[in-house]
C-alpha cells in the first residue's frame, strides 16, 4: 500500500512536519511505509510568475509520488483562519483532473488555537470534494498543538491519541477497500 502523508506547510521546523513524522510512525506500526512528503520542499522559485499548464520538471518529480499514491494523509495547519497558501499552490499545480480522482484522502487539523485546524481542513474538504476524491469521514483534529501533542509520543490526552491511531486503521482499511 502506497500512503504518502502531506506536512501542508512550507513553514520551517514546523507543527504539522512534527504532526506528520509522528503519525508516520503510526503507520509503520501497522506495518504501511508511508512517506511523508513536505511542503517545504516544493520547488516554488520554479512557478513565480505563474506557470500553470507549463510542464515544469521540478514540480512533476515533486507531485510524481502523490499522484501514484493509493491514498493521501493531510497534516493541515491552520493560519489565519484557514489552510496555508502553500497548499494551495501545491494542489494548483496538480495534474487535473487525475491527481485527486477517486483518491482516497485523510485529514488531520492542528493549530495552536482551540479548534485544532477545524476551519483550514473544512476549506480544505471543499478542494479535495472538487476534485472528486474520496474523502474518509474521521478527521482528528489536534488544538493547542504546541500543549497536547509531543513529537516523540504523540497526543498527550488519551482519548486524543485513540482517535488518531483509530484513524490510521481504519484509513488503511478505507484505503484498502477504494483501490
Amino acid at each position: 500500500m502506497n500512503i504518502k502523508i502531506i506536512s501542508s506547510t512550507d513553514r520551517a521546523n514546523s507543527n504539522a512536519l512534527a504532526v506528520s513524522n509522528y503519525v508516520s510512525l503510526l503507520y509503520h506500526q501497522e506495518g504501511i511505509e508511508a512517506e511523508v512528503i513536505s511542503l517545504e520542499d516544493f520547488p516554488i522559485a520554479d512557478v513565480i510568475g505563474g506557470r500553470y499548464g507549463e510542464e515544469v520538471e521540478s514540480v512533476q518529480a515533486f507531485n510524481k509520488p502523490i499522484v501514484e499514491a493509493d491514498g493521501l494523509v493531510f497534516v493541515i495547519p491552520e493560519y489565519n483562519g484557514g489552510f496555508p497558501g502553500i497548499l494551495k499552490l501545491f494542489v494548483d499545480y496538480l495534474p487535473f483532473p487525475k491527481a485527486f480522482e477517486q483518491m482516497p484522502v485523510t485529514f488531520i487539523g492542528e493549530s495552536a488555537g482551540a479548534f485544532g485546524g477545524l476551519r483550514a481542513v473544512e476549506q480544505f474538504q471543499m478542494i479535495t470534494n472538487y476534485r472528486n476524491a474520496l474523502q474518509f469521514s474521521e478527521r482528528v483534529f489536534i488544538p493547542r498543538v504546541n500543549i497536547e501533542f509531543d513529537r516523540k509520543t504523540g497526543l498527550k490526552d488519551d482519548f486524543k491519541q485513540a482517535l488518531l491511531e483509530s484513524q490510521v486503521k481504519k484509513f488503511i482499511a478505507f484505503v484498502s477497500n477504494n483501490t
